[in-house]
């Protein structure tokens, strides 16, 4: 319904075709991306450009009316060079996937009549997503800072979403952003007060360096909060196994209850692996949240280290707001050493 914008750019979605239930989407247009906060983060867009690979929709709005509009989602579409598809009945669409699950498909645009035969032919040939490689496609190259706080935080990015750098500057630390595949030592180098492991695509066992870095993370007992895959890296250093989901949890209004108050809180989800309930057991970790609908792990304790880690999105963008708090879960690791009950 809304948080296209915030969708197409999360680099979670990197090459994946985005399909949306709600009938009528794009009435509020694109927002202008030079707005940003004091930091130069853009407020509505979660990274550089669309990282989906192609959106698929059931009625376009080709007019759009908001305040802060500067183009149509056609407009931008066509500006990206994304390619995108109307008048689909993506709810049907949604049921397949969720009988069949995740499922590989081809998107074509042309200006002359489209060969199915073709596309299928190629389909065939097209590898499946668990063998894709996305990190050099979606982690930063280079090093970023953002603010100039004495004491900082270091966001290893495995596809990291403009929010969570939002969020960290809102508790007061700098952002040290560095690449996926960064050792120990550079992340030591920094002398962060705490660590974050970010969201991203794809499979977690196909970041071998970041597990690696993560388990010394925990050794040395560094304040860390992983996100989404950065979840599922953690728990693999720490011992438990991850799977691939049938369909993934996709959405603005996925419950998870935490055990620790029996709250059930929404959430904002992005994934398509998870991590093994039954590997906790002998793992270093205590399951923390877990999924109403399919009882799945949504979060993570270390049963001795600063160290927790969360499958949805606490920086809820495009929302909802619930956990958020889960920052400032992070923020008592690091200044107390003990995360608080909430």
């Amino acid at each position: 319904m809304v948080g296209y914008t915030e969708a197409l750019t999360d680099p979670s979605y990197s090459g994946q075709i985005l399909t949306l239930t709600y009938p009528l989407v794009g009435n509020y247009g694109v927002p202008e991306k030079s707005i940003t906060d004091k930091d130069g983060i853009p407020k509505h867009f979660e990274s550089d450009k669309i990282q989906a690979t192609g959106l698929v929709v059931h009625e376009l709005s080709e007019t759009a009316s908001h305040w802060n509009l500067s183009m149509t989602l056609d407009e931008w579409l066509y500006n990206e060079k994304i390619p995108g598809i109307s008048g689909v009945d993506t709810r049907s669409i949604t049921k397949k996937l969720r009988e069949r699950g995740v499922m590989m498909s081809l998107l074509a645009v042309s200006e002359t009549e489209i060969d199915e035969r073709e596309l299928k032919s190629k389909l065939e040939n097209v590898p499946k997503y668990s063998d894709e490689e996305f990190m050099d496609i979606v982690s930063t190259s280079d090093s970023k800072t953002y603010g100039n706080e004495k004491e900082s935080i270091v966001v290893i990015d495995t596809g990291v979403k403009n929010a969570i750098l939002r969020n960290i500057r809102r508790i007061g630390f700098k952002v040290i952003q560095i690449p996926w595949n960064s050792s120990i030592e550079k992340v030591m180098s920094y002398k962060p007060k705490g660590v974050v492991i970010s969201s991203g695509p794809g499979d977690p066992k196909k970041c071998p360096k970041t597990v690696e870095t993560a388990k010394s993370l925990l050794k040395q007992n560094i304040p860390t909060l992983g996100i989404c895959l950065g979840a599922q890296i953690l728990g693999l250093a720490g011992g438990a196994d991850t799977y691939k989901l049938k369909y993934g949890h996709r959405g603005q209004n996925k419950p998870c209850l935490n055990l620790e108050n029996n709250q059930v809180y929404v959430t904002s989800q992005n994934h398509g692996y998870g991590i093994n309930p039954d590997s906790l057991k002998n793992s270093e970790f205590n399951l923390w949240f877990t999924n109403t609908d399919d009882k799945t792990v949504e979060g993570i304790k270390h049963k001795e280290k600063k160290c927790i880690a969360v499958q949805f999105h606490p920086e809820a963008s495009p929302g909802p707001y619930d956990c958020m708090y889960i920052f400032d879960e992070l923020k008592n690791l690091m200044e107390e050493g003990t995360p608080g009950k909430r």
